[in-house]
């Protein structure tokens, strides 16, 4: 089955009115699925996650960007997560049997869409990207929303890939095609930010940390606690349970423990039970040892062929 995964990323995570009204924008269409939403007031940040078949997820993505916009002043927007966009984030994420290029595609169609019908500067990211250096979403935000507004204009390395040479109120927004990401965050029981910074660089892999993982050190809205905020770009490469313990020795070493961690929007099944496996010592333990995953499998198998017998089930051993 082909399906698409959107995860934008909207500059709003404190008026509960205008989180709704985007998130409204994605139901209205028909066969697009809203799976999750998430919200974080001291980054004033949410994320949405729908899904759905290419052309419904598309239609759905373009609305929920242009509500965003009419919503979403970036002059008067302050919070932890850097930003440049009231749709900050638009990435496209292939499912089933989509490929990536199909996601590329679809990003490069609602890139032109959102710059010619919106009039907001579109930047391609991942594998998307145009070119080499905007692959990575720290090198396109750099400054964010003031400094792309003032230099957009003039500096060719600023200049987009689609819509105008000018930053309106709802600033520019990255649109991009990519694998399944984990945004994972872990709490540290410290008001202590140089802490969680310095811990971030250890462990994000531009600094020479652990591969595939972006970080940075934030702000909560608890003073007497502060976070390191992660993606992990392939959670096959660096895990959770590797990017957990690394952050929690890093933090011990300076008489600090983990207070809490936290997963942003939605992960596969996989990741789950890679950490599960570690934990416990579980050999040959995957999705496919999981009640629900195999269910849900047999069922679509017996959708898309009604004659065909459930698949038996791996890894239960029955009752005792």
């Amino acid at each position: 089955m082909k399906l698409v995964e959107c995860v934008p990323n909207f500059s709003e995570g404190r008026r509960p009115e205008v989180i709704a009204a985007i998130r409204a924008a994605a139901e209205e269409v028909p066969g697009v699925y809203v799976l999750d939403q998430h919200a974080d007031s001291a980054h004033n940040r949410s994320v949405l996650t729908f899904a759905g078949r290419a052309p419904d997820v598309a239609a759905a993505a373009f609305r929920c960007v242009a509500r965003a916009a009419e919503l979403i002043d970036l002059n008067r927007h302050r919070g932890e997560h850097p930003r440049m966009g009231a749709t900050d984030v638009l990435p496209f994420v292939p499912l089933g049997e989509t490929t990536m290029a199909e996601c590329v595609d679809l990003a490069g169609q609602i890139g032109r869409r959102i710059g010619e019908e919106l009039g907001i500067p579109v930047y391609l990211y991942y594998e998307a990207a145009t070119r080499p250096e905007r692959r990575w979403l720290p090198n396109i935000r750099r400054g964010e929303y003031e400094a792309i507004k003032e230099e957009i204009g003039r500096l060719p390395e600023r200049q987009p890939d689609s819509g105008p040479t000018n930053l309106g109120p709802a600033g520019a927004t990255a649109v991009g095609a990519r694998p399944v990401l984990v945004a994972f965050n872990v709490n540290l029981a410290s008001p202590d930010l140089a802490l969680a910074r310095s811990i971030a660089r250890a462990v994000r892999e531009s600094s020479g940390g652990l591969p595939a993982v972006q970080a940075r050190g934030m702000a909560t809205e608890d003073s007497r606690v502060v976070q390191v905020s992660m993606n992990l770009l392939d959670f096959r490469v660096t895990p959770l349970h590797i990017v957990f313990e690394r952050v929690r020795e890093l933090a011990a070493a300076r008489g600090v423990e983990v207070a809490a961690s936290e997963v942003v929007g939605l992960l596969p099944t996989e990741a789950l039970t890679m950490t599960a496996a570690h934990y416990y010592g579980l050999r040959h333990f995957g999705p496919a040892a999981v009640l629900e995953d195999r269910l849900l499998e047999a069922l679509l198998d017996r959708t898309q062929s009604p004659t065909s017998p459930l698949p038996a089930a791996k890894g239960d051993a029955g009752d005792c």
